[in-house]
């Protein structure tokens, strides 16, 4: 199989009979490994995959008569960090609405976080010839870009920008919105104040870190390396780091927690160790109901559902002819007191 661009400048698809001629079997036997069918030695279906793999071959899901003119498909490929987490259901939602409005659907996929998973929901949106996609990313490096590229398959990053420059994205200020977060407790006579977030890896994660940083050393508060704990990646590890932290002689008086999940987990420790009214908290990212416990919980809001909007704006605009250069928009975030991050030093 030829590797030129048609005339179109795109590299064209492989077909399963290019799979078949460069794995030596034939089409049937091709047909049989993709769809997992028994009876098949396992010479040969390694054979069959090492050649999808070389053509970068995917499976057609959508019959031919199902496309649309001009090779659309109407449909958009959406990869969040959980469905169940309510900041990717939020920006869910808004894609979703401006997707029906022009007539088009969304699959969505859960990243969980696993660069492997992540990899996975590609090819599957990739099997469905979708239009475009809109995605969150795990991974350090994207090596489907290349191959989203060659298909004209426009890519809009949410949340988090993995390559900056290389493709659109749309993402908050993070790193405004921590040290907003962190100089709100400075302000409040805090100077023993804990980081607890997510994996460290997370580009996320990692700016809310530096916005953490900048605001300690902008009040000229020694960094602590004990009272910053990373790796937390549910409300259930949260809490047992909080319970640890809260255990030592000499616990921290404030909390920055930097992902909604950990504010979760750290809420039910200090509850636990009756510290809820004791320990200043600010949260990254709103929580449901969090103005309805005692203290209400201070946090640094995100806007899901302008990231959602901006995020589909951009890949419609690219499907309709925008070649212009990729653009990296953040969507700031607010503080909102409500009693939690207000608390003074006990």
């Amino acid at each position: 199989m030829s590797n030129t661009s048609g005339a179109n400048g795109k590299r064209p698809h492989a077909t399963m009979k290019h799979v078949a001629a460069l794995a030596g079997v034939g089409i049937k036997t091709v047909s049989r490994v993709i769809n997992q069918e028994p009876n098949v030695a396992p010479e040969t279906a390694a054979r069959v995959w090492d050649a999808v793999h070389a053509l970068d071959y995917h499976v057609d899901m959508q019959a031919g008569s199902l496309r649309r003119t001009g090779g659309r498909t109407q449909t958009l490929g959406l990869l969040v960090s959980s469905v169940d987490n309510p900041f990717a259901s939020a920006m869910h939602r808004s894609i979703e609405d401006a997707a029906l409005a022009r007539g088009v659907a969304v699959f969505a996929s859960s990243l969980d976080d696993d660069p492997e998973r992540e990899d996975l929901a590609i090819r599957a949106f990739l099997r469905r010839r979708v239009d475009g996609l809109i995605l969150t990313t795990a991974s350090r490096n994207q090596p489907y870009l290349a191959s989203t590229a060659a298909r004209g398959i426009p890519v809009v990053f949410v949340d988090r920008e993995p390559a900056p420059g290389a493709v659109d994205a749309v993402m908050s200020d993070n790193r405004a919105g921590a040290a907003e977060a962190t100089a709100h407790l400075v302000r409040h006579g805090h100077r023993r104040i804990a980081l607890l977030t997510d994996r460290a890896g997370i580009q996320t994660a990692t700016d809310r870190r530096r916005g953490f940083l900048d605001a300690l050393s902008l009040a000229g508060i020694p960094v602590a390396e004990a009272d910053i704990v990373t790796e937390l990646h549910d409300a259930e590890s949260a809490h047992a780091a909080m319970a640890q932290l809260l255990a030592r002689d000499e616990p921290p008086t404030a909390v920055f927690s930097a992902q909604n999940l950990v504010t979760v987990g750290v809420l039910h420790a200090l509850r636990a160790a009756g510290r809820a009214h004791r320990t200043a908290l600010v949260g990254f990212d709103d929580l449901p109901l969090a103005d309805l416990v005692e203290p209400g919980v201070t946090v640094v809001a995100q806007d899901p559902h302008e990231i959602g909007r901006l995020a589909s704006a951009r890949v419609f605009a690219r499907l309709e002819g925008d070649a212009g250069e990729a653009q990296r928009i953040f969507v700031p975030t607010r503080l909102v007191p409500r009693g939690s991050g207000e608390l003074p030093p006990a």
